[in-house]
């Protein structure tokens, strides 16, 4: 390498890798590889065969249709949790039932693999929920939090702790800590 090699590039990998990170934060990311994880299983195990030597065993039994129905189903659920996070509820509603189906049609459940990452996927995906952009200090159209919901400065009213209103002491006003007004009191 010579001095004025610039050396290796590691800007578009971290930009790469930050971009990926931001997409995976506003989604229900881990729900629905979770769900396509469980449907891949589900889809292969009656079609699949092992081979021992000469010998061939064959997985497949009669459900073999709803297995591939169901497996593809789920695998359509997880990606429709990464790209429409919108409908995640319904996505994870339906992810748990079919897997639940997929334990008498499928081989049970392909063989309880593809059934646990499906439910665990549907059960993510359901709990998930979108965080709220932190606000900027200098941003001015940011939301205030909610200790410092205080009443506008011309209203009388003073904002306390849990956005109570507490009235503002006016100039005039004596009161002393026994609530009472020191004997100065006039009739209105």
């Amino acid at each position: 390498m010579s001095p004025e090699s610039t050396g290796q590039n590691k800007h578009n990998l971290t930009v790469y890798r930050r971009g990926f990170r931001t997409w995976r934060g506003n989604r229900p990311f881990w729900a629905g590889l979770f769900t396509m994880l469980g449907g891949a299983p589900i889809a292969y195990f009656p079609y699949a065969d092992l081979k021992l030597g000469n010998m061939t065993l064959a997985m497949s039994t009669t459900a073999g249709a709803g297995s591939l129905i169901i497996g593809v189903l789920l695998i359509t659920l997880g990606l429709t949790m990464w790209f429409h996070s919108i409908v995640r509820v319904f996505a994870g509603v339906a992810a748990i039932l079919l897997a639940l189906i997929s334990l008498p049609v499928a081989n049970i459940g392909g063989f309880l693999i593809g059934f646990l990452f499906a439910l665990v996927g549907g059960a993510l995906s359901i709990s998930w929920a979108p965080g709220e952009p932190k606000p900027d200090a200098e941003d001015p159209h940011a939301v205030p939090s909610a200790l410092d919901k205080r009443q506008p400065e011309g209203s009388g009213y003073e904002g306390a702790l849990h956005g109570a209103a507490v009235p503002r002491q006016q100039p005039g006003d004596h009161d002393t800590a026994d609530g009472l007004d020191g004997g100065t009191h006039r009739a209105g």
